[in-house]
């Protein structure tokens, strides 16, 4: 992609970028999950957008199971050097949904409804891979229930999650140093982020999501629907909308910390209440915080389409370090390499 080797701060949309991908033939409606899972892993299946942006693949499916993968790529990487809770939402989404679709028959689909997730490590591009592996709780003639374990490359459990999806039947047919935190307050760091003082963190130029809004306790993103993000549905992939929603909601507690203090998501919960259709238009995600206490804080988000109408609702808490700087890079690798 023509962002990667640009100039730290500069931003080369991705949505302006010839599309690659595509999207399976409707005749593969007529397979059972498994198989169509199965044809997937074997590559007979065209990769979705997504896929090749993130390149999130599925490498195992069985029945009522099914495991994604995709590199820990400097480009998912946040300001801290760290991947934000948003990313565990990106290789997860897979993997809770094709769990719950190799267990189905022909001419069946899936719409997620509700994603959770609750966050045991910190993951970056020392992680090597992440993978994902969902497995089926549940299903039921209407509702499906899977849950997934989010792995590092040495199996390391990142982050535990579940979902929810509705069954459809179908018709035939650049990482900053740590003293940027010493010295900046969370406000004014997301202010200069607005400004254009502070250059986008590679996961914003690699889907293309931006701030346009910031106060005290609140931060709007904004981010094209555009067609890098869809699923084989050739809608907007969901792990895409709550990524969206995640960061929404970490800015938003990030803006009322004082400097030299860190923070870390714990859980991420999203409903996802209609499609998102890849039409160019722009995606909103509006963050605040309903509470932030000494050690603890708690954000809401809604992410609403261009037409004005809300299509995921999110919640989140997160952990406050007062008093601590985010580990830099080398501490974090440190860690990685003693298993802690």
């Amino acid at each position: 992609m023509t962002a990667i080797g640009s100039q730290a701060g500069e931003r080369l949309p991705t949505s302006r970028e010839p599309v690659r991908g595509g999207y399976p033939d409707p005749s593969f409606l007529a397979l059972s999950g498994l198989e169509r899972m199965r044809r997937a892993v074997k590559g007979a299946m065209p990769t979705p957008p997504i896929g090749h942006l993130i390149g999130l693949r599925p490498i195992e499916a069985g029945i009522g199971t099914c495991t994604f993968s995709m590199p820990a790529s400097p480009w998912l990487q946040c300001h801290t050097g760290m991947f934000a809770g948003g990313v565990g939402a990106l290789a997860s989404d897979a993997a809770l949904g094709a769990s719950v679709l190799s267990g189905l028959e022909a001419w069946t689909g899936i719409a997620t409804s509700q994603l959770c997730l609750n966050f045991l490590r910190p993951a970056g591009p020392w992680s090597g891979r992440i993978a994902a592996r969902g497995r089926l709780v549940h299903t039921t003639r209407t509702v499906g229930l899977s849950e997934v374990h989010v792995e590092d490359g040495d199996g390391r459990l990142l982050a535990h999650g579940t979902s929810r999806v509705f069954l459809q039947r179908l018709q035939p047919g650049t990482a900053l140093p740590p003293s940027t935190w010493r010295e900046t307050c969370g406000l004014d760091f997301v202010r200069a982020l607005v400004a254009g003082k502070i250059g986008a963190p590679p996961i914003g130029v690699l889907l293309g999501s931006t701030i346009v809004e910031v106060e005290e306790g609140a931060v709007v993103f904004a981010l094209p629907a555009h067609e890098w993000l869809c699923a084989p549905e050739a809608r907007v992939y969901g792990g895409v909308t709550a990524n969206l929603a995640h960061d929404a909601m970490a800015c938003a507690v990030h803006t009322t910390l004082p400097k030299g203090t860190a923070y870390a998501t714990l859980d991420l919960t999203v409903n996802f209440l209609r499609p998102v259709h890849a039409d160019g238009r722009e995606l909103r995600a509006r963050g605040r915080v309903q509470h932030r206490g000494r050690t603890f804080a708690v954000a809401a988000a809604e992410v609403v389409n261009a037409d004005g109408k809300v299509v995921a609702t999110a919640s989140s808490s997160s952990m406050v370090l007062s008093g601590r700087d985010f580990p830099g890079r080398e501490e974090l690798m440190e860690e990685f390499g003693r298993g802690a």
